[in-house]
Protein backbone atom coordinates (compact mmCIF):
# COMPACT_ATOMS: atom_id res chain seq x y z
CA UNK A 1 0.00 0.00 0.00
CA UNK A 2 1.14 3.64 -0.94
CA UNK A 3 2.12 5.81 1.89
CA UNK A 4 1.39 9.46 2.79
CA UNK A 5 4.39 11.14 3.79
CA UNK A 6 4.67 14.42 5.43
CA UNK A 7 7.94 16.09 4.22
CA UNK A 8 8.20 19.52 5.53
CA UNK A 9 10.97 22.12 6.84
CA UNK A 10 10.39 23.03 10.21
CA UNK A 11 11.91 25.58 12.33
CA UNK A 12 13.15 24.33 15.89
CA UNK A 13 10.12 25.72 17.61
CA UNK A 14 8.01 24.13 15.58
CA UNK A 15 6.72 26.36 12.60
CA UNK A 16 6.60 25.68 9.03
CA UNK A 17 6.54 28.88 7.82
CA UNK A 18 6.22 32.54 9.29
CA UNK A 19 2.75 34.32 10.33
CA UNK A 20 2.90 35.73 6.60
CA UNK A 21 4.02 32.51 5.05
CA UNK A 22 7.69 33.29 4.40
CA UNK A 23 10.19 30.18 3.84
CA UNK A 24 13.55 32.19 3.37
CA UNK A 25 14.18 32.14 6.91
CA UNK A 26 16.21 28.90 6.81
CA UNK A 27 19.60 28.75 6.64
CA UNK A 28 20.67 26.75 3.99
CA UNK A 29 23.83 24.22 4.02
CA UNK A 30 25.22 22.83 0.94
CA UNK A 31 25.56 19.32 2.42
CA UNK A 32 21.69 19.10 2.67
CA UNK A 33 20.71 20.67 -0.64
CA UNK A 34 22.58 17.99 -2.28
CA UNK A 35 21.18 15.39 0.16
CA UNK A 36 17.83 16.64 -0.54
CA UNK A 37 18.48 17.37 -4.21
CA UNK A 38 19.90 13.24 -4.59
CA UNK A 39 17.34 12.10 -2.57
CA UNK A 40 13.85 13.99 -3.43
CA UNK A 41 14.43 15.67 -6.71
CA UNK A 42 11.01 15.75 -7.14
CA UNK A 43 9.66 17.95 -4.02
CA UNK A 44 12.23 20.85 -6.24
CA UNK A 45 9.19 22.45 -8.10
CA UNK A 46 9.19 21.84 -11.97
CA UNK A 47 9.67 25.57 -12.86
CA UNK A 48 12.99 25.34 -10.95
CA UNK A 49 14.32 22.26 -12.37
CA UNK A 50 15.70 22.60 -15.54
CA UNK A 51 17.49 25.63 -13.34
CA UNK A 52 19.24 23.63 -10.73
CA UNK A 53 20.32 20.72 -12.96
CA UNK A 54 16.97 18.20 -12.53
CA UNK A 55 15.46 18.72 -15.68
CA UNK A 56 14.11 15.08 -16.76
CA UNK A 57 15.22 13.93 -13.04
CA UNK A 58 13.17 10.63 -12.71
CA UNK A 59 10.67 11.06 -9.36
CA UNK A 60 12.16 8.78 -6.65
CA UNK A 61 9.72 8.74 -3.59
CA UNK A 62 6.82 10.39 -4.90
CA UNK A 63 4.44 10.47 -7.74
CA UNK A 64 1.63 12.60 -6.09
CA UNK A 65 1.10 15.89 -3.99
CA UNK A 66 -0.87 17.08 -1.97
CA UNK A 67 -0.85 20.89 -0.54
CA UNK A 68 -3.42 22.87 0.93
CA UNK A 69 -4.15 26.36 -0.15
CA UNK A 70 -1.47 28.30 1.83
CA UNK A 71 1.00 26.13 0.33
CA UNK A 72 -0.12 26.31 -3.36
CA UNK A 73 -1.25 30.05 -3.49
CA UNK A 74 2.57 30.96 -3.23
CA UNK A 75 2.77 29.40 -6.96
CA UNK A 76 -0.18 30.94 -7.87
CA UNK A 77 1.13 34.58 -6.74
CA UNK A 78 4.41 34.11 -9.15
CA UNK A 79 2.17 32.83 -11.87
CA UNK A 80 2.80 29.41 -11.42
CA UNK A 81 -0.32 27.44 -11.96
CA UNK A 82 0.92 23.76 -11.56
CA UNK A 83 4.35 23.74 -9.47
CA UNK A 84 4.90 20.31 -9.57
CA UNK A 85 3.63 18.69 -13.43
CA UNK A 86 5.98 15.65 -12.65
CA UNK A 87 3.69 14.82 -9.88
CA UNK A 88 0.20 14.54 -9.75
CA UNK A 89 -0.88 17.37 -8.16
CA UNK A 90 -3.94 17.91 -5.50
CA UNK A 91 -5.16 21.12 -3.95
CA UNK A 92 -7.33 20.49 -1.17
CA UNK A 93 -9.00 23.94 -0.17
CA UNK A 94 -13.01 24.95 0.83
CA UNK A 95 -11.97 28.53 0.36
CA UNK A 96 -10.63 28.22 -3.41
CA UNK A 97 -13.31 28.65 -5.63
CA UNK A 98 -11.66 26.89 -8.51
CA UNK A 99 -7.74 26.00 -10.80
CA UNK A 100 -8.05 26.74 -13.97
CA UNK A 101 -4.93 24.49 -14.67
CA UNK A 102 -6.34 21.17 -15.82
CA UNK A 103 -3.17 19.46 -14.31
CA UNK A 104 -4.40 20.51 -10.69
CA UNK A 105 -7.38 19.09 -8.88
CA UNK A 106 -9.44 21.04 -6.48
CA UNK A 107 -10.35 19.28 -3.52
CA UNK A 108 -12.78 20.34 -1.26
CA UNK A 109 -14.38 17.60 0.63
CA UNK A 110 -13.00 15.83 3.44
CA UNK A 111 -9.37 15.17 2.90
CA UNK A 112 -9.12 11.85 4.37
CA UNK A 113 -11.28 10.22 1.85
CA UNK A 114 -9.20 11.52 -1.11
CA UNK A 115 -6.11 10.14 0.95
CA UNK A 116 -7.34 6.79 1.30
CA UNK A 117 -8.55 6.41 -1.82
CA UNK A 118 -5.09 7.12 -3.47
CA UNK A 119 -3.40 5.26 -0.61
CA UNK A 120 -5.57 1.91 -2.43
CA UNK A 121 -4.24 2.81 -5.85
CA UNK A 122 -1.97 0.44 -7.11
CA UNK A 123 1.89 1.83 -7.78
CA UNK A 124 4.95 2.12 -6.88
CA UNK A 125 5.04 5.82 -5.71
CA UNK A 126 4.29 7.28 -2.37
CA UNK A 127 2.26 10.13 -1.43
CA UNK A 128 3.78 13.50 -0.34
CA UNK A 129 1.92 16.12 2.20
CA UNK A 130 3.65 18.81 0.89
CA UNK A 131 2.12 21.61 3.54
CA UNK A 132 0.51 23.52 5.01
CA UNK A 133 -0.39 22.64 8.97
CA UNK A 134 -3.80 22.81 9.06
CA UNK A 135 -3.96 19.76 6.07
CA UNK A 136 -1.33 17.97 8.28
CA UNK A 137 -3.49 18.37 11.26
CA UNK A 138 -6.67 17.21 9.64
CA UNK A 139 -4.38 14.33 8.10
CA UNK A 140 -2.65 13.01 11.12
CA UNK A 141 -4.54 10.05 11.42
CA UNK A 142 -3.55 8.69 7.78
CA UNK A 143 0.19 10.17 8.30
CA UNK A 144 2.24 6.86 7.42
CA UNK A 145 5.83 8.94 7.72
CA UNK A 146 7.10 12.13 8.89
CA UNK A 147 10.26 13.04 7.35
CA UNK A 148 10.97 16.63 9.01
CA UNK A 149 14.00 18.87 7.71
CA UNK A 150 14.49 20.60 11.03
CA UNK A 151 16.52 23.65 10.47
CA UNK A 152 18.56 25.17 13.16
CA UNK A 153 16.59 28.52 13.44
CA UNK A 154 13.65 29.85 16.17
CA UNK A 155 10.72 31.15 13.85
CA UNK A 156 9.21 32.64 17.24
CA UNK A 157 5.65 32.49 15.60
CA UNK A 158 3.81 31.44 12.11
CA UNK A 159 2.54 28.44 10.73
CA UNK A 160 2.72 25.44 12.98
CA UNK A 161 3.29 21.83 11.87
CA UNK A 162 0.06 20.60 12.40
CA UNK A 163 -3.14 23.05 13.34
CA UNK A 164 -6.16 21.69 14.81
CA UNK A 165 -7.53 19.76 17.53
CA UNK A 166 -5.47 18.37 20.19
CA UNK A 167 -5.00 14.29 19.52
CA UNK A 168 -1.68 13.45 20.73
CA UNK A 169 -0.36 10.39 18.36
CA UNK A 170 2.85 9.06 18.96
CA UNK A 171 5.77 8.65 16.40
CA UNK A 172 9.17 7.25 16.92
CA UNK A 173 12.12 8.41 15.26
CA UNK A 174 14.39 6.17 13.04
CA UNK A 175 16.93 7.85 11.40
CA UNK A 176 18.69 11.16 11.52
CA UNK A 177 21.08 12.78 9.45
CA UNK A 178 23.22 15.84 10.51
CA UNK A 179 24.17 18.57 8.19
CA UNK A 180 27.47 21.02 8.53
CA UNK A 181 24.91 23.67 9.64
CA UNK A 182 23.35 21.78 12.21
CA UNK A 183 20.07 21.57 10.50
CA UNK A 184 18.59 17.61 10.52
CA UNK A 185 16.85 15.20 8.09
CA UNK A 186 14.40 13.12 10.34
CA UNK A 187 12.54 9.85 9.84
CA UNK A 188 9.64 9.12 12.17
CA UNK A 189 7.19 6.08 11.90
CA UNK A 190 3.86 5.91 14.05
CA UNK A 191 4.64 3.84 17.44
CA UNK A 192 1.23 2.24 17.72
Amino acid sequence: MRKLVYYVAVSIDGFIAGPGGESDFYPEAPDMVEHLRAEFPETMPTHIRPHIGLDGVPNKRFDTVLMGRGTYQPALDAGVSSPYAHLRQYVVSRSLPDIADPAVELVSEDPIGLVRRLKAEDGDGDIWLCGGGVLAGQLLPEIDELLFKRYPVVAGDGVPAFAGQFRPRPFAPVETLTFSHGGTLTTYRPTA
